[in-house]
């Protein structure tokens, strides 16, 4: 019984379990192990505890830890370390550290030691360096340094140098793992530690690089922060992923560098130079060093406010000099120098600023002023599809990382869970066990033992209480408080009070009319702008007190009703009550001076809507969950910003002081510099929101090349990297929420019962009115019920009531086609019903379903719609159902026949006479169906389509200059309108009204035909307003096509549904808009002085007042800017282009300087304004926008996963093209036989060797460095070695081609590739030969280059150039039939935008954005225009030109020739509504390809690691057997079955080594130790997929289909297997070594034994001697 209660109190007792303390035994018995394990053969595959990693807590399965334990040396829990030669120490808070027990340190049993342990694993010492780290930093973003600043810093060296040696004697100094130079953040402490003291006490002067190099202690806060450092680790393998598109990345912009040159090198240095016609000998000779000398620059030619000359080209599409100009190639390139494509470094920085899309528009301009316009495709390729295809790629693999990062911690998480739980089961049986044990033991027991166990009970309940206590959020004291101050229920008048009051809070039309309060606050926020009237300003103070006072009320009365107790549990509660005390203190400090900030807290009763509103609430909670789980990754954003921000300051700002005379000649500072840690920070945001090349110029002028171009590429593709993770994780955290999970508030379904309240009380005050004027009987009502809540079931809830309808049909002789309500007012097909009307497969709107499942539900068996017996179609296989005539013949005959059954029926001839009308109806009709289903009228119509909207193309400005084209084009207006008639009409016959008004497509070729109707009148009548709406007409295309048709009904089911989620995002940007009219509304205004066109100085100017006063300022007055924040429209505007990032820094600029309301701006006057915006582009673009995308990114999934999971932007036609076009990139190139000759033998071995093959890839690659050293006005000696160079590559080349030509005969031309080497041989010896023909100009020689350069694309050949080009290329080859799709439709909006803007903004002044290549005037010109805005590029300026409508802008009366047009001014509303809805339209577009594409690349990495097959998978296994079995025998050495499996893709293949488990799988083998290709295949697919009895099933139909394919020419009979091989070899072995072993001793007795023989012999003779 003693032993019993010892066992029980053992039990009970807080000793931990499986915690030893680490003593000299635990050392000898871990070097046994560990000298134990050296001696084994086959060591044990562990792994290492995720849940007992160095830095985690202690799982508390392990017990409790006593005090003894603490900072002590510990043998460790986890099996893996046991035999690692380690120990494990525990400090306060069970954070497990691990150190080495032996080599290259102290003993564990060291005092010295074990007391740096102890420091070491101390809380209080990593709270001390933390503390002393955010020391630092604070210390280094200081400008000015205080007077103890050398004081502190050498408090911190001591500190930190404290920290090293502590660490170095705890861990000791090796780089294995746990010592101290084992990880890489003690070696990063030790330099920078150490510097610090060479730095100090080196007398040599290392200030400038000492700057620099202590800003790395900023990086001491990673490794401080558990969760931070695991995350650099994420990213770090996040990056080794990453590693093959970073190749192909700058394999690629290698490539267009070098075409970049070919094209444009040069080319930005020809001007227009102004040309005396008189004089040009004494100019040229002025341009020779003549000391007449004028400058060149001011002989240039300048457009009104351009800073540089204009540049010019010798093509006929390039910019022309104006009379008395030529253009010529002097001066310097534009942007300092720091634009051009002279040489590669320079062509690189270009096309790296093009893919970033940092100012590409001018970029564009200066090339295509210089070249011509026709260079405009190159960068169409770089800056859409390019830039499209890399960062898809990027963002597809860091997807594909984080999912599996998240999936891996789901695992682990579920791992942990299940365990807790066993756990907690095993702890709860136990305690049963105990508990019945304890019975019996007092039933048995002396008292004093009883009194003992009662004591250990009360304690283990004692210890669940406080458990329970220590839970709660507060103390017990604080509920005892609230229970008798915060519940109020003392009288039963106040209780009968608060009931009456509850009831009136909680009423439906309670909430509704708080939500009206609310809706009507947030206009009235709206309503504010300058000026404003005093009336208004009055309406809208009153307004706030009123909106107060109701708030107000409502928070006394919810207190009244819930107590205040229940009131402030809920949180929207809470956020009501602090903004009444917010709007209570408005009121209180509203005339104190500098309390104004009171003011911009009205906008939180924005959100107060949330609490009415689902989707915010939804949005609100899934945000803060996720901004919580990725705290850590910000932090480690945050910490990255600080760390660029000193960095740039250290590195730059004394730069920046030193040489701003480069940068001003005034000496100013621009505002955008690093001299101080603020100026630092938002340079480096400024960088990470992609503006970043103007001020790497400006870097340029004051630091050199050396110094910007690493700190820029470092903030560029480090800050990208982590905001590209962070965005990917909101995003995936939004498109993974699921709102049934979230539980609707009390709030919002009250307003949902109020509007349902109010919805049935007006359907039943309508239906009483219409009953009684139109006097419907009941049973018809019912039946208009039944119909219009159709769309609200599915057709298996509406089978009973569709049977009564068919009934009813029956007794009255008519029958009916239904349609849903959502099938007849939208594009989208309703998933409940289907058409049964005559529509062609290439028309109907709903082809492109699954169309197993609308057949299923609308097939001939099961159809719930009733059709004529004789109205069958000959010209389709669809019935056609009654037209609207033909049931208004039947409801008009239907009184007569029922009006009284007993009058006579209708005469027999009656009935003859009616059905032989009825007769030549329908075959009216069916002649009507073939013609408008016959292919070849659909193609006319299409045909006619595209004619009626590329006529739209010529309609410029100079349209009244070609009058036989206008004649032509007005002619054929005509006849494409009657074309679209007569097409109209026959389908309304075909299909009847109601069928084709049912049929979305088809209300928009009529919306088209009432536009063509329009435009013939407005000729006719000279209604300009009628014809410019002719750009409608291109609408008729979306129809015509099934590409596009397919594209926009997958766009409106991606995102019509995220609606909801826009609305959201549009009210927090409602809110920045309201706080941006009370911090800048009226401030923006500035006095410019006409003569410079700079602002006035604040000290001559300060208000407008004074402007307006100025003598010879009369035709200048006080101005506002252009974009503002004046009221909430403008604000609305200003925010779009801070988040396009268009005319961003113009805002900021006019905000960071404005002083107050009508005072004169001033620079940086009011700098912190700098934080609205970036609070703006973090809350209200980066929040939002991964809402969107989340959102759009889960419709997206949902409709491919409805579509079976094939690509819901392609049709079924392209869906088979996707399939060709994945086996061509896995098809093997057509195998070339080997020749019979000897020598064309040896001939065809060098050719198909690998080693040719490099030889060939190394040549390009080297002709590829000759281009790259080039550059433009290079030495002829340059010239000379550059055209030997190229000598040699064309002969080496040549050579090549004729040795294949030898060895592959006619077949060197079957291969796509051959042609391709074969045309560049030819191209370069034609490029070689021209110029000494003296053809110079034939052919550009820069050009003949690029065509010998196109052979580097054999890179990116499959089986030649590195795989892992070829995974990535294969997601773009499969994408290419979806993004020809979405392509088609974007040139289709951007061609409807174009006509748009040529008929509106053809004529207006050519300024900011508007200029001789950008504008509106002709299509091509609108086209590049357009294309600028799709990439959200310079389409601020534009507007800008836009919206000059006044005379002080713009000539209202200019005449423009050659027509009949007057003006030049713009029209800003229409601008502003053309350029916000391109803008969203093509940005959904884009996201949505994206999207697409990124899902792509996805699926087929998925598809890699999933244990499925595919058919691809075996294609390639069958291409590699081909290597290893030439002759097709089918069998394959046993030798060589080990490379084999390496030599296999994943998931078939099996890394070496691998002979283990080859040999594992029992492989039958045949005569000759050879292996059949079947087995092998059956073996390998079992490993994959596992076993199953359908994958049993799989593996014997493979087999048998394999036979059939592959009949055996000799029989098969495996005779063993490889593991009885092995195991033979093994016994052979054995046996071999036993016999040798036998054979030893017996030598070695014979030896012996001769031995004795002989000395027995000796013996003898000696003794004989003897």
């Amino acid at each position: 019984m003693f032993a019993l209660q010892g066992a029980k109190l053992k039990m009970a007792s807080p000793e931990p379990k499986g915690l030893v303390l680490f003593t000299r035994e635990s050392l000898e018995l871990m070097e046994q192990r560990i000298a134990k394990k050296h001696s084994e053969e086959h060591e044990e595959d562990l792994k290492p505890n995720t849940d007992l990693e160095v830095g985690k807590e202690l799982p508390f399965v392990y017990g409790n830890l006593p005090q003894g334990m603490v900072s002590e040396p510990l043998e460790d829990v986890d099996p893996y370390y046991q035999n690692k030669n380690t120990f494990m120490v525990l400090n306060k808070k069970r954070k497990i550290f691990r150190f080495n027990a032996t080599w290259c340190t102290l003993s564990p049993f060291n005092s010295i030691r074990r007391a740096t342990v102890k420091i070491l694993v101390h809380p209080f010492f990593r709270l001390l360096i933390l503390i002393s780290v955010l020391i630092d930093c604070i210390f280094m973003s200081l400008t000015e340094r205080p007077k103890w600043g050398p004081e502190l810093q050498i408090t911190l060296l001591a500190i930190y140098t404290f920290e090293i040696l502590v660490k170095l004697i705890a861990r000791g100094i090796w780089t294995g793992s746990f010592y101290f130079f084992g990880d890489p953040w003690n070696w990063l402490d030790f330099s920078v530690t150490l510097f610090e003291h060479i730095t100090i006490y080196s007398p040599l002067n290392f200030t400038p690089i000492f700057r620099v190099a202590r800003s790395l202690r900023i990086l001491k806060i990673i490794p401080l922060n558990q969760g931070v450092k695991s995350y650099v680790g994420i990213l770090l393998q996040c990056l080794k992923k990453l590693t093959g598109i970073i190749i192909l990345t700058l394999f690629f912009l290698i490539i267009f560098s070098l075409i970049g040159m070919g094209f444009f090198m040069g080319n930005l240095k020809h001007k227009c130079f102004r040309w005396p016609q008189e004089n040009e000998t004494e100019i040229l000779h002025n341009r020779t060093r003549n000391p007449c000398y004028i400058r060149e620059t001011e002989n240039f030619y300048y457009l009104e406010g351009e800073r540089y000359a204009l540049l010019c080209g010798n093509r006929s599409d390039a910019s022309q000099c104006p009379e008395g100009y030529a253009c010529i190639k002097t001066g310097m390139n534009p942007d300092n120098g720091y634009t051009n494509f002279d040489n590669f470094g320079w062509a690189l920085l270009a096309l790296f600023r093009l893919v970033m899309q940092d100012y590409p528009e001018a970029l564009y301009h200066q090339i295509l002023y210089a070249s011509g316009k026709v260079y405009m495709i190159f960068f169409i390729i770089i800056s859409f599809w390019f830039a499209f295809y890399m960062t898809s790629l990027f963002l597809g693999i860091l997807a594909m990382s984080y999912e599996e990062e998240k999936r891996t911690a789901a695992e682990k998480t579920k791992k942990i869970e299940t365990e807790f739980q066993h756990t907690l089961l095993q702890e709860e049986n136990e305690a049963a066990e105990a508990k019945t044990t304890q019975i019996e033991m007092k039933k048995r027991s002396p008292t004093s033992m009883i009194t003992s166990l009662d004591m250990l009970d009360d304690a283990t309940i004692r210890h669940k209480e406080e458990h329970k206590k220590s839970q709660k959020r507060c103390p017990l004291c604080w509920y005892k408080f609230a229970k008798i101050f915060l519940i109020w229920n003392c009288s039963p008048c106040w209780v009968k009070l608060k009931e009456f009051v509850h009831v009136i809070m909680m009423h439906p039309f309670t909430d509704l009319f708080l939500t009206i309060c609310i809706i009507l606050n947030i206009y009235f926020l709206a309503m504010e702008c300058y000026p404003m009237s005093a009336a208004t300003s009055n309406i809208l103070s009153i307004g706030n007190l009123v909106f107060i006072g109701i708030f107000t009320t409502e928070m006394i009365l919810k207190i009244i009703a819930m107590h205040p107790y229940g009131y402030f549990q809920v949180g929207w509660n809470i956020y009501d009550s602090a903004i009444v005390f917010l709007g209570l203190a408005e009121l209180f400090l509203a005339n104190i001076h500098g309390l104004d900030a009171f003011r911009l807290l009205r906008v939180l009763r924005i959100f107060k809507l949330g609490k009415y509103w689902p989707t915010f609430e939804i949005l609100k909670l899934t945000l803060i969950k996720s901004l919580v789980a990725l705290n850590d990754l910000i932090l480690l954003l945050f910490t990255f910003l600080f760390f660029s921000a000193v960095v740039g300051t250290r590195l730059l700002g004394l730069c920046y002081k030193a040489y701003v005379y480069n940068l001003d000649k005034d000496c100013q500072l621009p505002r955008w510099h690093m001299m101080d840690f603020f100026h630092s920070f938002l340079n480096v945001f400024r960088i990470l929101c992609g503006e970043w090349i103007e001020t790497l110029w400006d870097c340029f002028d004051i630091a050199g090349q050396f110094s910007c171009v690493p700190f820029y590429m470092m903030v560029i593709s480090i800050g990208n990297f982590l905001i590209f993770y962070l965005f990917l994780a909101l995003v995936s955290s939004f498109s993974s929420c699921n709102a049934a999970t979230h539980a609707e508030n009390e709030e919002a379904k009250n307003l949902q019962r109020a509007m349902a309240r109010i919805k049935k009380g007006i359907c039943f005050v309508l239906s009483k009115i219409l009953c009684k004027r139109l006097n419907v009987p009941k049973d018809t009502v019912d039946n208009v019920n039944v119909k219009e809540n159709i769309s609200d079931h599915t057709l298996s809830e509406l089978s009973n009531t569709e049977d009564a309808l068919k009934d009813k049909g029956k007794i009255s002789g008519t029958e009916k086609t239904t349609v849903t309500e959502n099938e007849s007012q939208s594009l989208l097909p309703s998933p409940s019903a289907s058409e049964t009307v005559p529509i062609a497969s290439g028309e109907s709107d709903i082809e492109n379903l699954d169309n197993k499942e609308i057949q299923s539900k609308s097939g001939y068996g099961s159809s719930k719609e009733k059709v004529k017996p004789s109205s069958s179609s000959e010209c389709s296989t669809v019935d056609i159902a009654i037209s609207e005539e033909e049931e208004m013949i039947h409801e008009h005959e239907k009184p007569k026949h029922l009006k009284n059954s007993n009058e006579r029926r209708s005469s027999p001839g009656q009935i003859s006479r009616e059905s032989k009308r009825g007769k030549i109806w329908r075959n009216i009709r069916k002649t009507c169906c073939k013609i408008v289903e016959n292919s070849f009228f659909k193609c006319f119509i299409g045909l006619v389509t595209l004619l009626s909207t590329g006529a739209l193309a010529f309609e410029d400005i100079y349209i009244n200059q070609r009058k036989t084209i206008k004649i032509l084009l007005e002619y054929a207006d005509m006849i494409f309108t009657y074309i679209f008639i007569l097409e109209m009409l026959l389908k309304w016959v075909a299909y009847g009204f109601k069928a084709y008004f049912t049929n979305g497509w088809h209300r928009l070729d009529f919306m088209v035909v009432i536009v063509f109707c329009l435009n013939l009148i407005g000729k006719s009548q000279e209604l300009k307003l009628l014809m410019s709406i002719k750009f409608l007409r291109a609408l008729r295309v979306l129809s015509q096509f099934e590409r596009m048709k397919v594209v926009v009904r997958a766009l409106m089911k991606t995102t019509l549904p995220a609606l909801n989620v826009f609305l959201v995002c549009l009210m927090i940007w409602l809110a920045y808009s309201i706080i941006g009219v009370n911090l800048f509304a009226g401030t923006f205004y500035e006095c410019i002085d006409p003569t410079s066109g700079e602002r006035f100085s604040t000290y001559e100017v300060s208000n407008g007042s004074e402007c307006e006063s100025l003598v010879f300022n009369e035709s200048m007055p006080w101005e506002n800017a252009k974009l503002n924040f004046d009221n909430v429209g403008n604000s609305f505007l200003s925010l779009l282009q801070v988040a396009t990032f268009n005319g961003w820094i113009t805002i900021m600029n006019s905000a960071v300087d404005s002083t107050g309301v009508n005072m004169q701006p001033d620079f940086e006057a009011n700098i912190y304004m700098y934080c609205y915006f970036i609070g703006f582009i973090i809350i209200g673009l980066f929040l939002p926008l991964t809402m969107l995308v989340g959102v759009i990114l889960a419709n997206f999934n949902k409709q491919k996963i409805k579509q079976g999971g094939s690509n819901i932007f392609i049709t079924g036609k392209q869906e088979k093209q996707y399939l060709t076009l994945k086996k061509l990139m896995y098809k093997d190139s057509q195998k070339i036989p080997r020749p019979g000759n000897k020598f064309q033998r040896f001939i065809f071995d060098l050719v198909t060797s690998q080693a040719f093959n490099i030889i060939i890839m190394v040549l390009i690659c080297f002709q590829a460095i000759t281009l790259m050293i080039q550059s433009d006005e290079q030495s002829r000696q340059m010239d000379t070695a550059v055209l030997w160079l190229q000598l040699l590559f064309v002969i080496l080349y040549t050579g090549e081609c004729v040795l294949k030509l030898i060895a592959f005969r006619c077949n060197y031309f079957t291969s796509g590739w051959n042609i391709l080497d074969f045309i560049v041989v030819i191209f370069s010896i034609t490029g070689l030969l021209l110029p000494l023909i003296g053809e110079y100009y034939f052919v550009s020689p820069s050009f003949l280059q690029l065509i010998v350069l196109s052979r580097i694309i054999h890179i990116l050949r499959p089986g030649k150039g590195p795989k892992v080009f070829h995974d990535l290329l294969l997601p773009l080859v499969l994408f290419l039939p979806a993004l020809l799709n979405i392509s088609l439709l974007i040139f289709l909006v951007m061609f409807i935008y174009a006509i748009f803007g040529m008929y509106n903004f053809a004529y207006v002044k050519k300024e900011a954005g508007i200029n001789d290549v950008s504008n509106f005037e002709t299509f091509g010109s609108s086209m590049l225009c357009l294309f600028q805005v799709t990439i959200f590029a310079g389409w601020d300026g534009m507007l800008n030109a836009i919206f000059n409508s006044k005379w002080s802008d713009c000539d209202p009366d200019k005449i423009n020739p050659g027509t009949q047009v007057r003006g030049d001014c713009g029209n800003p509303i229409v601008g502003i509504i053309y350029f916000v809805s391109y803008i969203l339209i093509a940005w959904l577009i884009i996201v949505n390809m994206y999207i697409a594409l990124i899902m792509e690349f996805v699926n087929i990495g998925s598809k890699k690691k999933a244990k499925t097959l595919s058919e691809d998978d075996f294609r390639k296994f069958f291409q590699v057997w081909k290597r290893f079995d030439p002759d097709g025998t089918q069998y394959i050495d046993s030798s060589k079955l080990s490379d084999f499996a390496a030599a296999l893709d994943a998931p078939l293949s099996m890394a070496k080594p691998n002979k283990g488990q080859l040999v594992a799988m029992d492989l039958p083998m045949a005569v000759g130790d050879r292996i059949h290709c079947l087995d092998i295949l059956l073996a390998f697919t079992k490993r994959v997929v596992g076993k199953d009895v359908r994958m049993e099933t799989l593996l014997s139909e493979m087999e048998s289909g394999f036979i059939l394919a592959n009949p055996f020419k000799i029989t098969y009979e495996p005779i063993t297997t490889t593991l009885k091989r092995k195991q033979e070899a093994v016994s052979a072995t054995i046996i071999q070594r036993a016999y040798k072993s036998y054979r030893l001793r017996q030598s070695a007795k014979r030896t012996s034994d001769i031995h004795m023989i002989d000395d027995d012999r000796e013996a003898q003779a000696t003794k004989e001697d003897a």
